[in-house]
């Protein structure tokens, strides 16, 4: 499986990219998950970047950038059709989030080849 990667936009500012489109205490809470969960993506855990972007996507629906980590970490476990979800949601959210527009369409390309008989 080729690596997918985030957008330069959202590895430099992902917390403020969150507190800028929510208001009170659960934004903090979901910057603190995305900051979280992306960092343990780049360390190579997965399975703990799942469980707070998990989270944070509960907090911050809305978070396009929130969906596509999600993607990625559901990708790097080998759960295709939910990550598949996730960066269709991202795409959905902000059609200009190129990341997860390029990381939609890997995904998409994977699901064809893998029904290929």
């Amino acid at each position: 499986m080729s690596r997918m990667t985030a957008s330069p936009r959202c590895v430099v500012a992902p917390a403020l990219a969150l507190l800028a489109l929510l208001a009170g205490c659960a934004s903090l809470e979901a910057a603190q998950l995305y900051r979280s969960g992306t960092a343990a993506l780049e360390r190579g855990e997965p399975a703990r970047a799942v469980a707070d972007l998990e989270r944070a996507a509960a907090l911050a629906p809305q978070a396009s950038e929130v969906q596509n980590h999600l993607g990625l970490a559901y990708a790097e476990l080998g759960r295709e059709a939910e990550a598949e979800r996730a960066f269709r949601r991202a795409v959905a959210l902000d059609c200009d989030n190129a990341a997860a527009q390029e990381n939609l369409r890997a995904a998409e390309q994977r699901a064809a080849v893998a029904t290929q008989p």
